[in-house]
């Protein structure tokens, strides 16, 4: 699962992941509202840290200002 297109842009999963994260909440809070498998959402995870947009505390996962910024541009965009 990309969370960034060949534009370098996030991709719509990525989109929803950031938005059910931008308060902070648990993996499988973020599947149930993503209406996503678990095990999607976890690879959506590392790959969304590794990139700085989602940061763990906890085991609570959160939008950081980078990932908002990357959700404002694709928001501008549309």
């Amino acid at each position: 699962m990309a969370c960034m297109n060949s534009s370098g842009e996030i991709t719509e999963m990525a989109r929803k992941i950031l938005l059910a994260m931008t308060q902070g909440a648990p993996l499988d809070k973020v599947a149930e509202q993503t209406e996503t498998p678990l095990y999607r959402i976890r690879i959506a995870a590392r790959e969304l840290m590794e990139a700085g947009f989602v940061e763990e505390r906890n085991q609570s996962y959160a939008t950081t200002e980078a990932g908002l910024a990357a959700l404002k541009k694709v928001a501008t965009k549309s």
